[in-house]
Formats: structure tokens, C-alpha cells, sequence
């Protein structure tokens, strides 16, 4: 019998839940859902300055407006220091460990050595078979692994193949600081052990971690769980993602308008592919992942296909699931509160009503949100500056013409005031253009807006008339 796969995110909550976070994050859920296992979390919280809890609550909040589930309590680690220094103080019983009383003094010594003599080795290992006896006065010291000083430390990485160390070039690392705080790497494997973890999936920025945390596992018997080690997301030029590429937090793509639905499907083509399929559902994602399909080289960010990608999620999303969605985002961007105070029953019914037309244009909920404005706007209307140029004094006089055929109209709908409007172009001599924009700036105060017999189909007969008398010359 197959065991059941546990796979587990463990972000240091020193900041935001951040893009290449997120993306591990999905890569763990989808593997563990996909094969009936299990998605656990735990928040390595060891570092005690930097973690705070308002980024645990961001890391929180951030998987779960992605869709992102995890399986039973989340898991704290520096709540487990004592059971980390327990295996700490079992490896020094069973000779797998030491004490190491070097200063610091001698430590800055040891990594220039290594330094100038162009060795990865830094720590010399003077203390490993040294008698404890032999310490100086007042020296706390740190508990170190006794590696294997010989051979070799292999992984069978499940994006990355075979990856080998040389255990010479291998220090002799930290397991227990003079504090008695453990380090990372220990803390790690312990948690790992005690959770059943099956499967790390993480970023290869950990992969010579990966070394160091088998050579533990080693030296207390247990099983080292598969690895596969996810090469880390670049910006579009190739190098490092930054902050003027896409390194925000998940929190601030929620504020750009950003579907989650979208987010996840973009996150996991970010590096994995299923033939040429772009777009997926949660539940295709979920049967099609797995980790030899992740390339090796860095994935790169293109905020312009997330654009595209978002905006044919919004067109594929109905009308009532976008509202309830640019609901959601409102306390998140800006001037969102303002629709969020005034959304009546009566205005989200106006809001359907355009949804068809708004929701065409728009590739971000920010975009819906602005190109909407004109259905909440309040009289008179606030003209941007390419719509104050359009209402000229010839224009004024158009719409103040067009009123009476408005008002005389007794079956208010999109059909009906575009036959009012091209009646009145044909006797008049003009272009449909040059009636239709001014039309557009006065009802909306924009120069772009869905087409504009829908906008004054959805506007209704009374506002859509105050709003031109307005504007009459």
C-alpha cells in the first residue's frame, strides 16, 4: 500500500506572503490534493526579532484569498524548541554530535583561511574530537553535527535529478547555538520528521540546504522524505524579480484587481507546463501537477500575460460572481469605500445590468471599478479633461436639441434611444460620431465608456435626462 503523501508550506513570517511564497504554497496544495494527501503548515517563527504577527496574519490571509487550504492546526515553530534541543542533546549522546567551544575571534579567522585559500569549508573542526575538557573558562558553547567527513551526500531531487556533495567540502554546521536556540537547519528536520512529511517542495534556493538537512536525517536513522527543489521566478529581463517586476506581496495583487481564480492559474504555469494548455480549472490543476513536469531554469514574471490572463477570467466569470468579487476588493483600493458605503440593491441591479458591456473592457477589478464610476457618480457630473473638451458650445446646443426626442421616448432601452439618436443624425446631416461622443462625455464625464446606447439603457430614462440637461446648451 502506497503511504499518503503529507507535503507542507513553511514560510518565515518576517514579511508579506510574497509571489515565489505563493507559488510554493500551490505547488504543495496541488500535489498533496491531487494524489488524496495532505497540505500542512507551519510558520518557522525561530526568528524571534523578525517575526511579526501581523506578517503571519498577511501569510494567512494571503493563502486563503488564493483558495489555498491546509490540514489541521497550523503549526508554530518556535513552540517546539524544546523538542528541537531534545534531538540536539540526543545526537551529543550518541557521538553524531559535539560542543564546540571556538570564539568568535577564531571562527573569523577560520573563514578568512578558507577564504583566501578559495575552500567552501569554513570551519576547521577543531573541536570534533577534542576532549571536552580542554574548553576555556566561561565559554558557552554551540552543539555541531559530527558529518561525515568522507563520501558523499546525494539527493534524488524530483525537479532537479541527481544532486551530489562531496562531504569534504561540508562543514561541520551548528545544530544548537550557545543560547540553546536551535538553528534552522535542525529545527527543519525535526519538524519535518515529527509532521510525517513525505514530500519537501520548496524553492532551490534551499537546495545546499538540502545536504545538510539529509546528513541529519542520516545520523538519527530516519527517512529522509523526497525532495524537489523549484527554481526560483525571475522578472522578464531574466534577472532577479524585484519590486518593479512583480516581488510584491499577494496582498498587493489583490489590490491591483487581480482575480484569485486567475492568480492561481497564472502561478502554476510559472514554471510547470501540461502540453501547450494555458488556462485551467482548480479541479484540472489538481489532477494534471506533478513535479517532473516543473522545468529547471527560472520561471519569469510578465505582468502583461497576468493582465490578459485576468482579464479572459473576468469574461468567463457571470455577471453576479464579478459583483460579488469587485465587492470583496472594494476595502482594498482606492476609493473602494465610497461604492461600498452607497451599494444599495437597487445600484448592484445597475451594476448587473452593465456588467455585460463593463466587463469586456476591463482586464483588472480596478479597471471595472473605475469604468463603473459613472453609475454611482453623483450630479452634476465631473468631467475628466478630454470630456471637457468634447462638450463644445456646438455640442451643448446638440444635446439640448437631442432632449425633447429623449423625453418623448415612452419605451426606454438601448434599441430605442440608438433609433432616437440615428433619426436625429439622418435629419440633421450629421455623423453618428459626432452626437454619440458628446452623449458619452456628458453621461458618463469620460470620452471611453461601453457602448454608449447601453450606458444609457442602464442609466434609465430620469437619470440619464438630468444628467444631459446638465450638459444642454
Amino acid at each position: 500500500m502506497t503511504e499518503p503523501v503529507v507535503a507542507r508550506f513553511a514560510p518565515s513570517p518576517t514579511g508579506f506572503l510574497h509571489i515565489g511564497g505563493a507559488r510554493t504554497a500551490l505547488f504543495n496544495w496541488l500535489y498533496a490534493r491531487g494524489r488524496g494527501g495532505k497540505m500542512l503548515l507551519r510558520i518557522e517563527d525561530t526568528d524571534r526579532e523578525r517575526s511579526t504577527e501581523p506578517a503571519i496574519a498577511a501569510i494567512l490571509d494571503g493563502l486563503t484569498w488564493l483558495g489555498i487550504d491546509w490540514d489541521g492546526d497550523t503549526v508554530y515553530q518556535f513552540s517546539r524548541s524544546a523538542r528541537h534541543r531534545e534531538i540536539a542533546e540526543q545526537l551529543l549522546a550518541a557521538g553524531k554530535a559535539y560542543r564546540c567551544y571556538a570564539s568568535p575571534e577564531e571562527l573569523t579567522e577560520m573563514r578568512e583561511a578558507a577564504r583566501r585559500e578559495g575552500r567552501s569549508k569554513l570551519y576547521d573542526g577543531r573541536w570534533r574530537d577534542r576532549d571536552p575538557g580542554q574548553a576555556p573558562p566561561g565559554v558557552k558553547p554551540v552543539i555541531r553535527l559530527k558529518a561525515p567527513a568522507n563520501g558523499e551526500t546525494a539527493v534524488e531531487d524530483k525537479v532537479q535529478g541527481r544532486v551530489v556533495w562531496q562531504n569534504g567540502n561540508l562543514d561541520d554546521f551548528v545544530l544548537l547555538r550557545s543560547d540553546g536556540t536551535p538553528t534552522y537547519m535542525l529545527a527543519v528536520v525535526v519538524d519535518d520528521h515529527d509532521m510525517n512529511v513525505t514530500h519537501v517542495i520548496r524553492g532551490d534556493d534551499h537546495l545546499n540546504n538540502a545536504a545538510r538537512q539529509t546528513q541529519i536525517y542520516n545520523a538519527l536513522g530516519w527517512r529522509v522524505p523526497a525532495m524537489a527543489h523549484i527554481p526560483l521566478i525571475h522578472g522578464p529581463d531574466g534577472s532577479k524579480l524585484s519590486k518593479r517586476h512583480g516581488a510584491l506581496g499577494v496582498d498587493a495583487y489583490r489590490a491591483m484587481g487581480y482575480l484569485p481564480s486567475a492568480m492561481r492559474n497564472y502561478l502554476v504555469r510559472l514554471g510547470w507546463a501540461h502540453g501547450d494548455q494555458e488556462t485551467f480549472t482548480t479541479e484540472e490543476m489538481i489532477a494534471a501537477f506533478d513535479l517532473p513536469a516543473i522545468g529547471r531554469s527560472p520561471a519569469r514574471f510578465d505582468f502583461a500575460k497576468l493582465e490578459s490572463l485576468n482579464g479572459q477570467y473576468m469574461r468567463a466569470t457571470a455577471d453576479a460572481d464579478l459583483i460579488a468579487e469587485l465587492e470583496r476588493v472594494l476595502p482594498f483600493i482606492a476609493g473602494g469605500n465610497q461604492l461600498a458605503a452607497k451599494m444599495t440593491p437597487a445600484l448592484r441591479e445597475t451594476l448587473l445590468a452593465a456588467m455585460p458591456g463593463l466587463k469586456e473592457r476591463a482586464k483588472s477589478l480596478v479597471e471595472l471599478f473605475d469604468s463603473a464610476r459613472f453609475l454611482w457618480a453623483e450630479r452634476p457630473l465631473a468631467l475628466d479633461d478630454n470630456a471637457k473638451a468634447l462638450l463644445t458650445p456646438q455640442a451643448h446646443l446638440l444635446i439640448g436639441e437631442l432632449i425633447p426626442k429623449f423625453e418623448a421616448n415612452n419605451s426606454w432601452s438601448a434599441a430605442s434611444t440608438e433609433a432616437d439618436v440615428r433619426a436625429f443624425v439622418e435629419r440633421s446631416g450629421l455623423k453618428l460620431g459626432t452626437v454619440a461622443q458628446p452623449l458619452r462625455a456628458a453621461l458618463t464625464g469620460r470620452t471611453t465608456s461601453p457602448p454608449i446606447f447601453d450606458v444609457l439603457a442602464v442609466l434609465g430614462k430620469d437619470e440619464s435626462l438630468a444628467r444631459l440637461r446638465d450638459q444642454a446648451g
